[in-house]
This record gives structure tokens, C-alpha cells and sequence, in this order.
């Protein structure tokens, strides 16, 4: 009898995740928009020490990140022993559905969040839960009314993406006050460093057992292709998910090139800055043009077009002037785009586009 290869529970159920567009065919001078990247790339210290490791390919990357959690660390007040380095942050949210979630239990997320909380809940059998957002922003009496007995993860992204909207710390409080002791609530800080002031939930963290940070230096620091990411939680979490943690699983040059990044504070400044001011242009001139869009706590935009139609119709004159950006229906945002917020001639483009495509409605 032939035997059947079958996958565990879920595993089946996954769409795969498909990543933001980079290039329209037979479109030149094309800019992507569509990943929330750094417009302006990595720190040019980032790229030295990324280039420094060439001579040492040979040998193997630090297995415990020290030097790494030093640096964040330091960076950010906290405490290295309470850190995890990660290949990105979803190699952390990956850990946690392996440690604490498993057939028969559920892992909650708003309406929505991050896509690979679903798809880490499924890989390992758990029930993945969406909670109803509010006005596209996560709604904690939501969140509390879907946590049940079964809920082992919360995951809240703050600020959220797609829709980069955010809620204040107080709001997470109230909901871990109101669920379970149980009941992990991760904080996923992808876009924390746009925020002036705003630590992630670290206080959080060091508040309550329960409170799972999470952080990437994919967005502000630039270094989505070298894959890392870390979390801060309790000792007690930091050796489960140790566990699981391969030896190696950030190389040499990533781990080089991510402690220059985090060092190069006048960098990240200048970022900053420059993602504010083209940000609350984009968002005045889409306003302008008569489109809705919400303010945003990260570096895109979310406008919003009469129907889905509209929303296609917008995106194909984008892509046909070469401004490729994200379309949302994966998340049930049917007549949005998001847009990553480029560099100052890339926001021109975006609002000529635009204007381009109002015009063709008339």
C-alpha cells in the first residue's frame, strides 16, 4: 500500500506570504514602494562594517550575539541578558508560536496585523483569531473580548502595518490587565523608532512577565536584506526561546553591519527627519487631491480610494509611471494602497501620479 505524505495540522491552510512588487515589466525608472524600506538605504558606518567581515567568511559568526546585544542595549537602556537576536523579527514571532502555541490553542491578532502571525500560527497547528480593528486602529475591548481560556499569544503590532496607525501605552496596559496572566501580549516594535519617545513597550516588558517585545533592523536602520531582528522579555522567556534558537543564525557580516547601525545615532536622526517631512507632504497633497488617509506613525501611507475598482485603477497608472507600491487586499483593505514613504523626488512622482489618475476620472 502506497503511504501518504502528509503534513501536520495547518500546515495547508497557509497562503504563502508574497512580498511587496519591485519592478513592473517593461517599466523603466522604476522606484519600489511597496516593502516599507529605508529609501535612503543603511548607514554608510553600516556599510563599512559590512565590507570589513569579506576577509573572514571562513569563520563562523558569534553563536550568542553578545556583542550585538550589547549594542542594542546599550542603544536602548535595557538589559542584554534580556535579549534575543533573531534572521528578522519573524524569526523571534516564529519561536514564540513554536514555544507557547500548539494544536487546540489560539494565537490572536487584530483584523489587520503583520500576515505572518497567521502563518505562524498555522505552522504549528494553533488556531489563528482576528479581532475587529476601529477606524483601521487596534481596538483592546476586542482583543480582550476575543481572549479565551485556549489564547496563548496576543500579537499587536504598534504601530501597525498596514494601516500604521497606533495606540498609546496605556491601551496595552489595559489589555494585558484584562486577559489572563497566562496569555503572552508581543509587542512588535517593527516601526517603533518612528515614534519620537516611544520605547516600544519596553517598560512593559519589564512590568510584566507576560510582555514580549519584538524589533527589526529592516525599516529605519536599512538592513531589510541582511535579515535581523531581536526581542526583549523576561529571563524566564529568553531561555525557552533560546532553545530553540539555531547557533548560527545571523551571520558575521549582518551582526557587523547591525552594531553600526545601531551606533550611528546621527544617522537614524536624519532618517527620521526626512521621513517626516516627505510623510506629512504625501499625506497634505492626497488629501488635496480628495482621498482619505489616515496620519501615520511609521514610513508609509495608507490612502483610501472610493472602492476596490479605484484602488486598481490608481495602482495600474502608479505602476505604468513606475511607482510601485503595495496593494492590501490580502488584508482586507480592498480600496487602499500603501506606500512607502521614498525620498523627496519619489513623493513628487507619487502625487503627479495621482493627480494623473483623478484627472482620468473626470
Amino acid at each position: 500500500m502506497t503511504k501518504i505524505i502528509k503534513p501536520k495540522p495547518g500546515i495547508m491552510d497557509i497562503k504563502l506570504y508574497v512580498g511587496g512588487k519591485s519592478h513592473a515589466d517593461g517599466v523603466e525608472n522604476t522606484v519600489k514602494l511597496s516593502s516599507n524600506e529605508n529609501p535612503f538605504g543603511p548607514s554608510l558606518k553600516a556599510k563599512d562594517a559590512y565590507i570589513k567581515q569579506s576577509d573572514s567568511l571562513a569563520v563562523y559568526p558569534s553563536s550568542d550575539h553578545s556583542a550585538l546585544r550589547k549594542a542594542i542595549a546599550q542603544n536602548n537602556r535595557l538589559n542584554p541578558e534580556q535579549i534575543i537576536c533573531g534572521n528578522g523579527s519573524d524569526e523571534i514571532i516564529t519561536f514564540l508560536c513554536q514555544a507557547f502555541a500548539t494544536v487546540g490553542d489560539e494565537v490572536l491578532f487584530t483584523e489587520h496585523g503583520f500576515g505572518m502571525y497567521r502563518i505562524c500560527a498555522l505552522g504549528v497547528g494553533a488556531t489563528p483569531v482576528e479581532a475587529a480593528e476601529k477606524d483601521r486602529v487596534t481596538n483592546v475591548d476586542a482583543l480582550i473580548d476575543n481572549c479565551t481560556q485556549n489564547t496563548k499569544l496576543i500579537f499587536v503590532a504598534n504601530p501597525n502595518n498596514p494601516t500604521g496607525t497606533f495606540i498609546p501605552l496605556t491601551e496595552i496596559e489595559r489589555l494585558i490587565d484584562g486577559i489572563p496572566k497566562n496569555t503572552i501580549v508581543v509587542l512588535d516594535g517593527a516601526y517603533a523608532e518612528y515614534i519620537e519617545g516611544y520605547d516600544g513597550g519596553a517598560k512593559l516588558v519589564e512590568k510584566y512577565e507576560n510582555v514580549v517585545m519584538t524589533r527589526t533592523f529592516s525599516k529605519i536602520y536599512g538592513l531589510g536584506g541582511l535579515r535581523v531582528g531581536w526581542g526583549y522579555a523576561s529571563p524566564m522567556i529568553i531561555d525557552i526561546l533560546s532553545r530553540l534558537r539555531g547557533p548560527f543564525n545571523i551571520n558575521r557580516a549582518a551582526l557587523s553591519a547591525a552594531i553600526a547601525a545601531v551606533n550611528d545615532e546621527e544617522y537614524v536622526k536624519e532618517c527620521l527627519l526626512q521621513n517626516k517631512i516627505s510623510g506629512d507632504f504625501l499625506i497634505k497633497e492626497i488629501r488635496n487631491l480628495g482621498f482619505d488617509c489616515d496620519d501615520t506613525f511609521a514610513n508609509f501611507i495608507l490612502p483610501r480610494f472610493a472602492d476596490e475598482s479605484q484602488a486598481d485603477a490608481a495602482n495600474d497608472i502608479l505602476e505604468k509611471d513606475g511607482l510601485i507600491v503595495r496593494q492590501v487586499k490580502g488584508y482586507n483593505l480592498h480600496n487602499c494602497l500603501r506606500i512607502t514613504i521614498g525620498k523627496e523626488a519619489d513623493c513628487f512622482r507619487i502625487i503627479a501620479s495621482l493627480k494623473k489618475f483623478k484627472g482620468s476620472q473626470l
